[in-house]
């Protein structure tokens, strides 16, 4: 990784784990055909790497991940080692109705889109008197 004089070492750090400044997941939320569609940013993740989980109305997403890198030199000594930890948790109020199964997930370039179904509607209760005797 490359340091740039007017970028400091900590903000480096955080875009690499796919954090913006406020270390939030960037996320889009679109409705559409009765669905919710999460478009959610994890660069530089793998697949293996997150979880989604759904409990009491609410879906979390979590991303996590270890890494660790080594320079050698000629001779086999270690010249330059990092260790690097990352994990980044949103968590989305859903709604009671969506079940596991209702959930869908994709991830592909660093976009993880997660689909859930929008609140059925209840039909409009029609006002109904009660007669007296």
């Amino acid at each position: 990784m490359r340091y740039a004089p007017e970028r400091s070492l900590f903000e480096d750090m955080f875009n690499e784990f796919g954090l913006n400044s406020t270390g939030l997941m960037r996320t889009d939320v679109h409705k559409k055909d009765g669905s919710y569609s999460l478009e959610v940013e994890l660069p530089g993740y793998h697949k293996d790497d997150i979880r989604i989980s759904l409990y009491n109305g609410e879906l979390t997403i979590r991303a996590q991940r270890n890494e660790s890198k080594e320079e050698k030199d000629a001779k086999g000594e270690v010249v330059h080692s990092e260790r690097s930890y990352g994990a980044v948790s949103r968590t989305f109020y859903v709604g009671d109705h969506v079940k596991e199964s209702d959930v869908h997930a994709s991830y592909n370039n660093g976009i993880l889109t997660v689909t859930v179904p929008s609140a059925e509607k209840k039909e409009a209760e029609e006002k109904k008197y009660i007669d007296i005797q």
